[in-house]
Protein backbone atom coordinates (compact mmCIF):
# COMPACT_ATOMS: atom_id res chain seq x y z
CA UNK A 1 0.00 0.00 0.00
CA UNK A 2 2.65 2.53 0.92
CA UNK A 3 4.90 1.52 -1.92
CA UNK A 4 2.13 2.39 -4.40
CA UNK A 5 1.47 6.07 -2.85
CA UNK A 6 5.62 6.61 -2.59
CA UNK A 7 5.78 5.26 -6.00
CA UNK A 8 3.13 8.07 -7.25
CA UNK A 9 4.93 10.76 -5.62
CA UNK A 10 8.38 10.13 -7.21
CA UNK A 11 6.75 9.78 -10.46
CA UNK A 12 5.24 13.52 -9.38
CA UNK A 13 8.57 14.64 -8.62
CA UNK A 14 10.29 13.46 -11.70
CA UNK A 15 8.04 14.54 -14.27
CA UNK A 16 7.53 18.22 -12.82
CA UNK A 17 11.29 18.28 -13.16
CA UNK A 18 11.52 16.92 -16.61
CA UNK A 19 8.94 19.71 -17.59
CA UNK A 20 10.30 22.50 -16.22
CA UNK A 21 14.09 21.51 -17.35
CA UNK A 22 12.10 21.85 -21.18
CA UNK A 23 11.94 25.01 -20.82
CA UNK A 24 15.62 25.46 -20.99
CA UNK A 25 16.18 26.11 -24.76
CA UNK A 26 14.07 29.55 -24.78
CA UNK A 27 16.21 31.32 -21.91
CA UNK A 28 18.50 33.05 -24.39
CA UNK A 29 18.41 36.83 -22.81
CA UNK A 30 17.99 38.15 -19.43
CA UNK A 31 14.27 39.12 -20.57
CA UNK A 32 13.61 35.32 -21.15
CA UNK A 33 14.54 34.31 -17.75
CA UNK A 34 13.29 36.80 -15.54
CA UNK A 35 10.16 38.21 -17.71
CA UNK A 36 8.74 34.75 -19.48
CA UNK A 37 9.81 37.02 -22.60
CA UNK A 38 6.60 38.71 -22.06
CA UNK A 39 4.58 36.26 -23.69
CA UNK A 40 2.84 34.45 -20.94
CA UNK A 41 -1.37 34.60 -20.84
CA UNK A 42 -2.81 36.42 -18.12
CA UNK A 43 -4.99 33.50 -17.09
CA UNK A 44 -1.32 31.31 -16.64
CA UNK A 45 0.00 34.29 -14.80
CA UNK A 46 -3.14 34.56 -12.43
CA UNK A 47 -2.90 30.85 -11.34
CA UNK A 48 0.99 31.54 -11.12
CA UNK A 49 0.20 34.02 -8.65
CA UNK A 50 -2.21 32.13 -6.66
CA UNK A 51 0.38 29.17 -6.18
CA UNK A 52 2.89 31.75 -5.53
CA UNK A 53 1.60 33.77 -2.79
CA UNK A 54 0.37 30.15 -0.98
CA UNK A 55 2.14 27.11 -0.17
CA UNK A 56 2.31 24.25 1.91
CA UNK A 57 1.55 26.65 4.71
CA UNK A 58 -1.52 27.15 3.12
CA UNK A 59 -2.29 23.44 2.43
CA UNK A 60 -1.56 22.40 5.65
CA UNK A 61 -2.25 25.20 8.17
CA UNK A 62 -5.11 26.35 6.79
CA UNK A 63 -7.63 23.39 8.10
CA UNK A 64 -5.88 23.91 11.28
CA UNK A 65 -7.47 27.20 11.80
CA UNK A 66 -11.30 25.93 11.06
CA UNK A 67 -10.20 22.61 13.74
CA UNK A 68 -9.12 24.61 16.10
CA UNK A 69 -11.52 27.84 15.51
CA UNK A 70 -13.87 29.25 12.95
CA UNK A 71 -14.03 30.26 9.52
CA UNK A 72 -12.56 33.76 10.34
CA UNK A 73 -9.79 33.72 8.16
CA UNK A 74 -11.96 34.48 5.19
CA UNK A 75 -11.86 38.06 6.50
CA UNK A 76 -8.65 39.07 5.86
CA UNK A 77 -8.94 37.10 2.25
CA UNK A 78 -11.96 39.83 1.54
CA UNK A 79 -8.97 42.35 2.22
CA UNK A 80 -7.03 40.51 -0.30
CA UNK A 81 -9.73 41.63 -2.94
CA UNK A 82 -9.63 45.54 -1.76
CA UNK A 83 -5.70 45.26 -2.03
CA UNK A 84 -5.92 43.85 -5.99
CA UNK A 85 -8.32 46.92 -6.82
CA UNK A 86 -5.38 48.97 -5.04
CA UNK A 87 -2.48 47.91 -7.05
CA UNK A 88 -4.86 47.50 -10.30
CA UNK A 89 -5.40 51.70 -10.48
CA UNK A 90 -2.20 52.88 -8.52
CA UNK A 91 0.94 50.63 -9.06
CA UNK A 92 0.27 48.53 -12.06
CA UNK A 93 0.30 51.58 -14.35
CA UNK A 94 3.46 53.17 -12.78
CA UNK A 95 5.43 49.13 -13.12
CA UNK A 96 4.23 49.46 -16.98
CA UNK A 97 5.88 52.80 -17.78
CA UNK A 98 9.06 51.64 -19.98
CA UNK A 99 9.87 47.98 -19.18
CA UNK A 100 10.94 47.04 -16.07
CA UNK A 101 12.68 44.01 -14.68
CA UNK A 102 11.86 44.14 -10.92
CA UNK A 103 10.24 46.09 -8.36
CA UNK A 104 12.74 48.27 -7.27
CA UNK A 105 13.39 49.70 -10.58
CA UNK A 106 10.27 51.88 -9.67
CA UNK A 107 11.97 53.18 -6.53
CA UNK A 108 15.33 54.16 -8.67
CA UNK A 109 13.38 56.31 -11.06
CA UNK A 110 11.76 58.31 -7.79
CA UNK A 111 14.19 58.26 -5.87
CA UNK A 112 17.61 57.13 -6.57
CA UNK A 113 20.14 53.90 -6.70
CA UNK A 114 20.80 54.10 -2.87
CA UNK A 115 16.75 53.72 -2.37
CA UNK A 116 16.79 50.69 -4.45
CA UNK A 117 19.24 49.15 -2.68
CA UNK A 118 18.06 49.87 0.42
CA UNK A 119 14.57 47.90 -0.79
CA UNK A 120 16.20 45.60 -2.47
CA UNK A 121 17.85 44.23 0.49
CA UNK A 122 14.82 44.60 2.23
CA UNK A 123 13.32 41.93 0.26
CA UNK A 124 16.08 39.91 0.11
CA UNK A 125 16.24 39.76 4.14
CA UNK A 126 12.30 39.40 4.27
CA UNK A 127 12.01 36.94 1.41
CA UNK A 128 14.85 34.17 2.82
CA UNK A 129 13.12 34.60 6.13
CA UNK A 130 9.44 33.84 4.89
CA UNK A 131 10.53 31.19 2.80
CA UNK A 132 12.81 29.84 5.10
CA UNK A 133 9.87 28.37 7.09
CA UNK A 134 8.04 27.28 4.07
CA UNK A 135 10.81 24.99 2.76
CA UNK A 136 10.51 23.93 6.78
CA UNK A 137 7.13 22.99 6.84
CA UNK A 138 8.36 20.19 3.41
CA UNK A 139 9.88 18.66 6.88
CA UNK A 140 6.31 18.17 8.51
CA UNK A 141 4.73 16.23 5.21
CA UNK A 142 8.09 14.18 4.98
CA UNK A 143 8.00 12.92 8.31
CA UNK A 144 4.38 11.96 8.04
CA UNK A 145 5.10 9.99 5.26
CA UNK A 146 8.68 8.39 5.72
CA UNK A 147 7.49 8.11 10.00
CA UNK A 148 10.60 10.83 10.96
CA UNK A 149 11.43 14.54 9.87
CA UNK A 150 14.11 13.71 7.21
CA UNK A 151 16.06 16.54 6.14
CA UNK A 152 18.04 14.52 3.14
CA UNK A 153 14.54 14.15 1.46
CA UNK A 154 14.14 18.55 1.93
CA UNK A 155 17.30 18.45 0.14
CA UNK A 156 16.24 15.99 -2.22
CA UNK A 157 12.67 18.32 -3.09
CA UNK A 158 15.32 21.88 -2.72
CA UNK A 159 17.41 20.51 -5.58
CA UNK A 160 14.78 19.18 -7.57
CA UNK A 161 12.74 22.60 -7.24
CA UNK A 162 16.32 24.14 -7.64
CA UNK A 163 17.39 22.16 -11.79
CA UNK A 164 14.05 23.49 -13.12
CA UNK A 165 14.25 26.92 -12.15
CA UNK A 166 18.04 27.13 -12.29
CA UNK A 167 17.64 25.87 -16.73
CA UNK A 168 14.10 27.08 -17.12
CA UNK A 169 13.60 30.38 -15.60
CA UNK A 170 10.47 32.54 -14.91
CA UNK A 171 8.74 30.46 -17.54
CA UNK A 172 9.35 27.28 -16.08
CA UNK A 173 8.06 28.47 -12.51
CA UNK A 174 4.87 29.92 -14.75
CA UNK A 175 4.11 27.22 -16.22
CA UNK A 176 4.92 24.44 -13.61
CA UNK A 177 2.69 26.87 -11.02
CA UNK A 178 -0.06 26.44 -13.21
CA UNK A 179 0.51 22.30 -12.91
CA UNK A 180 1.00 22.16 -9.82
CA UNK A 181 -1.77 24.37 -8.03
CA UNK A 182 -4.23 22.44 -10.08
CA UNK A 183 -2.77 19.01 -8.74
CA UNK A 184 -3.08 20.32 -5.40
CA UNK A 185 -6.61 22.12 -5.20
CA UNK A 186 -7.81 18.39 -7.04
CA UNK A 187 -6.10 16.82 -4.24
CA UNK A 188 -7.95 18.50 -1.44
CA UNK A 189 -10.93 18.31 -3.58
CA UNK A 190 -10.43 13.84 -3.55
CA UNK A 191 -9.73 14.50 0.09
CA UNK A 192 -13.15 16.08 1.03
CA UNK A 193 -14.91 13.94 -1.03
CA UNK A 194 -13.70 10.94 0.74
CA UNK A 195 -13.44 12.49 3.98
CA UNK A 196 -17.44 13.46 3.64
CA UNK A 197 -17.84 9.74 2.83
CA UNK A 198 -16.42 8.96 6.14
CA UNK A 199 -18.65 11.15 7.84
CA UNK A 200 -22.23 9.07 8.11
CA UNK A 201 -24.09 12.11 7.15
CA UNK A 202 -21.94 14.15 4.90
CA UNK A 203 -21.84 17.66 5.10
CA UNK A 204 -25.48 18.25 6.53
CA UNK A 205 -23.93 16.72 9.65
CA UNK A 206 -20.84 18.44 9.47
CA UNK A 207 -22.87 21.55 9.26
CA UNK A 208 -25.37 20.19 12.62
CA UNK A 209 -22.32 19.84 14.88
CA UNK A 210 -20.51 22.77 13.66
CA UNK A 211 -22.85 25.10 13.29
CA UNK A 212 -24.14 25.37 17.16
CA UNK A 213 -20.43 26.06 18.18
CA UNK A 214 -19.85 28.83 16.29
CA UNK A 215 -17.16 26.89 13.95
CA UNK A 216 -18.56 28.33 10.73
CA UNK A 217 -18.64 31.81 11.77
CA UNK A 218 -16.77 34.13 8.91
CA UNK A 219 -17.43 37.20 10.30
CA UNK A 220 -16.28 39.21 13.75
CA UNK A 221 -17.55 43.03 14.00
CA UNK A 222 -17.37 42.94 17.47
CA UNK A 223 -15.48 46.18 19.03
CA UNK A 224 -14.09 46.55 22.05
CA UNK A 225 -11.04 48.67 23.77
CA UNK A 226 -7.73 48.71 22.04
CA UNK A 227 -6.01 46.17 24.40
CA UNK A 228 -8.80 43.72 22.83
CA UNK A 229 -9.41 45.20 19.78
CA UNK A 230 -5.81 45.38 18.44
CA UNK A 231 -4.97 41.58 19.61
CA UNK A 232 -7.58 39.81 17.69
CA UNK A 233 -5.97 38.29 14.53
CA UNK A 234 -9.32 37.41 12.66
CA UNK A 235 -11.83 39.95 12.64
CA UNK A 236 -14.08 42.10 9.90
CA UNK A 237 -11.46 45.02 10.58
CA UNK A 238 -8.68 43.18 11.12
CA UNK A 239 -9.40 41.20 7.64
CA UNK A 240 -10.24 44.11 5.57
CA UNK A 241 -7.98 47.01 7.03
CA UNK A 242 -5.08 44.61 7.72
CA UNK A 243 -5.73 41.91 4.97
CA UNK A 244 -5.21 45.30 2.85
CA UNK A 245 -2.81 46.66 3.69
CA UNK A 246 -0.66 42.73 3.91
CA UNK A 247 -1.75 42.25 0.39
CA UNK A 248 -1.11 45.54 -1.30
CA UNK A 249 2.40 45.14 0.17
CA UNK A 250 3.16 41.85 -0.69
CA UNK A 251 1.59 42.27 -4.45
CA UNK A 252 2.66 45.84 -4.93
CA UNK A 253 6.25 45.82 -3.71
CA UNK A 254 7.20 42.56 -3.55
CA UNK A 255 9.17 40.85 -6.61
CA UNK A 256 7.81 37.63 -5.98
CA UNK A 257 4.12 38.91 -7.22
CA UNK A 258 5.11 42.22 -8.96
CA UNK A 259 7.67 39.54 -11.01
CA UNK A 260 4.65 37.99 -12.68
CA UNK A 261 2.84 41.26 -13.10
CA UNK A 262 5.68 43.03 -15.34
CA UNK A 263 6.06 39.28 -17.37
CA UNK A 264 2.01 39.96 -18.79
CA UNK A 265 2.39 41.19 -22.26
CA UNK A 266 0.25 44.35 -21.17
CA UNK A 267 -0.91 46.47 -18.75
CA UNK A 268 -4.61 45.31 -19.01
CA UNK A 269 -3.72 41.20 -19.14
CA UNK A 270 -1.43 42.26 -15.63
CA UNK A 271 -4.44 43.41 -13.95
CA UNK A 272 -6.72 41.16 -15.32
CA UNK A 273 -4.48 38.48 -13.88
CA UNK A 274 -4.34 40.43 -10.40
CA UNK A 275 -8.10 40.49 -9.88
CA UNK A 276 -9.21 37.08 -11.32
CA UNK A 277 -6.66 35.49 -9.32
CA UNK A 278 -8.32 36.41 -6.46
CA UNK A 279 -11.54 34.41 -7.38
CA UNK A 280 -9.17 31.11 -7.20
CA UNK A 281 -8.10 32.51 -3.46
CA UNK A 282 -11.08 32.60 -2.34
CA UNK A 283 -12.10 29.41 -2.85
CA UNK A 284 -8.98 27.53 -2.14
CA UNK A 285 -8.89 29.14 1.08
CA UNK A 286 -12.63 28.67 1.31
CA UNK A 287 -12.05 24.85 0.84
CA UNK A 288 -9.29 23.76 3.12
CA UNK A 289 -11.61 25.49 6.11
CA UNK A 290 -14.07 23.25 4.75
CA UNK A 291 -11.88 20.05 5.23
CA UNK A 292 -10.23 21.32 8.63
CA UNK A 293 -14.13 21.57 9.70
CA UNK A 294 -14.57 18.61 8.86
CA UNK A 295 -12.09 16.49 10.60
CA UNK A 296 -13.00 18.39 13.50
CA UNK A 297 -16.47 16.62 13.25
CA UNK A 298 -14.48 13.32 12.39
CA UNK A 299 -11.95 13.50 15.40
CA UNK A 300 -14.99 14.18 17.77
CA UNK A 301 -16.96 12.02 16.72
CA UNK A 302 -14.30 8.96 16.71
CA UNK A 303 -12.77 10.18 19.81
CA UNK A 304 -9.72 10.81 18.37
CA UNK A 305 -6.87 12.86 20.19
CA UNK A 306 -5.64 15.97 17.74
CA UNK A 307 -1.99 15.89 16.39
CA UNK A 308 1.02 17.06 19.35
CA UNK A 309 1.88 19.09 16.33
CA UNK A 310 -1.26 20.93 15.17
CA UNK A 311 0.41 21.61 11.69
CA UNK A 312 0.47 17.42 11.21
CA UNK A 313 -3.21 17.26 11.17
CA UNK A 314 -4.14 17.51 7.49
CA UNK A 315 -0.81 15.83 5.77
CA UNK A 316 -1.61 12.88 8.78
CA UNK A 317 -5.57 12.26 7.73
CA UNK A 318 -4.35 12.04 3.76
CA UNK A 319 -1.45 9.77 4.59
CA UNK A 320 -3.76 7.06 7.18
CA UNK A 321 -7.07 7.48 5.42
CA UNK A 322 -7.08 7.96 1.66
CA UNK A 323 -7.25 4.62 -0.46
CA UNK A 324 -3.39 3.16 -1.92
CA UNK A 325 -2.54 5.49 -4.73
CA UNK A 326 -4.92 8.59 -3.64
CA UNK A 327 -2.98 9.16 -0.54
CA UNK A 328 0.03 9.55 -2.87
CA UNK A 329 -1.48 11.58 -5.09
CA UNK A 330 -2.71 14.14 -2.55
CA UNK A 331 0.87 14.13 -0.90
CA UNK A 332 2.07 14.62 -3.74
CA UNK A 333 0.33 17.94 -4.41
CA UNK A 334 1.04 19.48 -0.93
CA UNK A 335 4.75 18.37 -1.90
CA UNK A 336 3.12 20.59 -5.81
CA UNK A 337 2.70 23.27 -3.54
CA UNK A 338 5.81 23.77 -1.82
CA UNK A 339 7.84 23.32 -5.03
CA UNK A 340 5.67 26.16 -6.71
CA UNK A 341 6.29 28.51 -4.00
CA UNK A 342 9.90 27.57 -3.83
CA UNK A 343 10.92 28.24 -7.26
CA UNK A 344 9.06 31.18 -7.15
CA UNK A 345 11.06 32.66 -4.01
CA UNK A 346 14.14 31.20 -5.93
CA UNK A 347 13.48 33.27 -9.38
CA UNK A 348 12.60 36.23 -7.50
CA UNK A 349 15.60 36.40 -5.32
CA UNK A 350 17.87 35.99 -7.87
CA UNK A 351 16.58 38.37 -10.36
CA UNK A 352 16.74 41.47 -7.34
CA UNK A 353 20.39 39.97 -6.20
CA UNK A 354 21.82 40.82 -10.23
CA UNK A 355 19.55 43.20 -11.81
CA UNK A 356 18.79 45.42 -8.09
CA UNK A 357 22.11 44.90 -6.25
CA UNK A 358 25.21 43.36 -8.51
CA UNK A 359 24.71 44.47 -12.01
CA UNK A 360 24.33 48.21 -10.98
CA UNK A 361 27.58 47.48 -8.84
CA UNK A 362 29.35 46.35 -11.79
CA UNK A 363 28.68 49.52 -14.19
CA UNK A 364 29.80 50.09 -17.76
CA UNK A 365 28.22 50.07 -20.60
CA UNK A 366 29.49 46.64 -22.00
CA UNK A 367 29.05 45.13 -18.61
CA UNK A 368 25.45 46.50 -18.70
CA UNK A 369 24.56 44.91 -22.42
CA UNK A 370 26.56 41.30 -22.13
CA UNK A 371 23.08 39.24 -21.62
CA UNK A 372 24.86 35.89 -21.91
CA UNK A 373 27.84 36.66 -18.97
CA UNK A 374 24.75 37.85 -16.75
CA UNK A 375 22.20 34.74 -17.61
CA UNK A 376 24.92 32.98 -16.61
CA UNK A 377 25.47 34.96 -13.10
CA UNK A 378 21.64 34.90 -12.59
CA UNK A 379 21.72 31.25 -12.72
CA UNK A 380 24.73 30.79 -10.08
CA UNK A 381 22.91 33.39 -8.15
CA UNK A 382 19.82 31.13 -7.87
CA UNK A 383 21.93 28.07 -6.49
CA UNK A 384 23.39 30.27 -4.19
CA UNK A 385 20.13 31.50 -2.99
CA UNK A 386 18.59 27.51 -2.57
CA UNK A 387 21.75 26.88 -0.24
CA UNK A 388 20.80 29.77 1.99
CA UNK A 389 17.09 29.11 2.22
CA UNK A 390 17.98 25.34 3.41
CA UNK A 391 20.06 27.15 5.68
CA UNK A 392 17.25 29.36 6.84
CA UNK A 393 14.78 26.08 7.18
CA UNK A 394 17.00 24.14 10.00
CA UNK A 395 16.64 27.46 11.87
CA UNK A 396 12.96 27.62 11.45
CA UNK A 397 11.91 24.40 13.22
CA UNK A 398 11.79 26.38 16.21
CA UNK A 399 9.48 29.09 15.15
CA UNK A 400 5.77 28.05 16.20
CA UNK A 401 3.52 27.33 13.65
CA UNK A 402 4.10 27.39 10.63
CA UNK A 403 1.32 29.84 8.76
CA UNK A 404 1.69 31.93 11.25
CA UNK A 405 5.40 32.00 11.65
CA UNK A 406 5.62 32.85 7.64
CA UNK A 407 2.30 35.39 7.73
CA UNK A 408 3.64 37.38 11.13
CA UNK A 409 7.79 37.52 9.42
CA UNK A 410 6.66 39.10 6.07
CA UNK A 411 4.07 41.59 8.45
CA UNK A 412 7.04 43.17 10.16
CA UNK A 413 8.80 44.29 6.75
CA UNK A 414 6.49 44.79 4.52
CA UNK A 415 5.27 47.81 6.45
CA UNK A 416 8.24 49.39 5.59
CA UNK A 417 8.44 48.42 1.70
CA UNK A 418 4.56 49.61 1.21
CA UNK A 419 5.36 53.02 2.85
CA UNK A 420 8.57 53.93 0.82
CA UNK A 421 6.35 52.67 -2.37
CA UNK A 422 3.34 55.05 -1.38
CA UNK A 423 5.97 58.03 -1.02
CA UNK A 424 7.16 57.06 -4.59
CA UNK A 425 3.43 57.15 -5.94
CA UNK A 426 1.64 59.36 -3.82
CA UNK A 427 4.34 62.27 -2.80
CA UNK A 428 6.13 64.51 -5.46
CA UNK A 429 8.66 66.55 -2.58
CA UNK A 430 9.64 63.15 -0.53
CA UNK A 431 13.68 63.19 -1.49
CA UNK A 432 15.59 60.04 -1.38
CA UNK A 433 16.54 60.76 2.70
CA UNK A 434 13.62 61.39 3.87
CA UNK A 435 12.04 58.23 2.27
CA UNK A 436 14.95 56.28 3.54
CA UNK A 437 14.77 57.92 7.09
CA UNK A 438 11.09 56.74 7.13
CA UNK A 439 12.29 53.29 6.23
CA UNK A 440 14.44 52.62 9.07
CA UNK A 441 11.63 54.40 11.72
CA UNK A 442 8.83 52.04 10.28
CA UNK A 443 10.89 49.11 10.48
CA UNK A 444 12.48 50.18 14.00
CA UNK A 445 8.74 50.45 15.15
CA UNK A 446 7.73 47.50 13.76
CA UNK A 447 10.42 45.22 15.41
CA UNK A 448 8.95 46.83 18.82
CA UNK A 449 5.88 45.88 18.24
CA UNK A 450 6.58 42.34 17.15
CA UNK A 451 8.77 41.67 20.61
CA UNK A 452 7.15 43.89 22.85
CA UNK A 453 3.38 43.93 22.29
CA UNK A 454 0.56 41.88 21.89
CA UNK A 455 -0.85 43.29 19.11
CA UNK A 456 -2.09 40.57 16.33
CA UNK A 457 0.26 40.25 13.20
CA UNK A 458 -2.92 41.36 11.22
CA UNK A 459 -1.80 44.93 12.07
CA UNK A 460 1.63 44.85 11.69
CA UNK A 461 1.51 46.38 7.95
CA UNK A 462 -0.71 49.05 8.71
CA UNK A 463 1.40 50.41 11.19
CA UNK A 464 4.48 50.21 9.51
CA UNK A 465 3.59 51.66 6.52
CA UNK A 466 1.59 54.65 8.29
CA UNK A 467 5.30 55.01 10.60
CA UNK A 468 7.73 54.82 6.96
CA UNK A 469 4.99 57.25 5.10
CA UNK A 470 4.21 59.86 7.75
CA UNK A 471 8.16 59.80 9.16
CA UNK A 472 9.13 60.54 4.93
CA UNK A 473 6.65 63.54 5.28
CA UNK A 474 7.15 65.21 8.08
CA UNK A 475 11.18 64.92 7.62
CA UNK A 476 10.77 65.86 4.05
CA UNK A 477 8.25 68.84 5.48
CA UNK A 478 10.81 69.91 8.16
CA UNK A 479 13.48 69.72 5.26
CA UNK A 480 12.32 72.29 3.45
CA UNK A 481 11.50 74.81 5.87
CA UNK A 482 15.10 75.11 7.59
CA UNK A 483 15.97 75.39 3.46
CA UNK A 484 17.71 79.23 3.52
CA UNK A 485 15.75 81.24 1.00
Amino acid sequence: MRWLDLTVILVYLAGITWFGVHFRQSQRTLRDYFLGGKTVPWWAIALSIVSAETSTLTVIGTPVLSFQGDFGFLQLVLGYLLARVVITTLFIPAYFRGEMYTAYELMRRRFGERIRRLTAATFLVLRALAEGVRVFAISIVISVILGAGEMTSIVVILCLTLLYTYEGGLTAVIWTDVVQMILYVVGAVVSLIILLQQIPGGWAHVAAVTQPLGKLRVFDFRLAEPAVFFTRTYSFWAGIIGGCFLTTASHGTEQLLVQRLLAAKNQRQSQTALLASWVVIFVQFSLFLIIGACLFVLYQERGLPAPAVADRLYPLYVWQNLPAGVAGLVMAAILAASMSNLSAALNALASTTVLDLWRPLAGGPNDDNDDSKWLRRSRGATVAWGVILFGVALVARHWGSVLQAGLSIASIVYGSLLGVFLLGLLTKRVGEGAAMAGMSVGLLLMLYVRFATPIAFTWYVLIGTSATFLTGVAISFVGRRMEPE
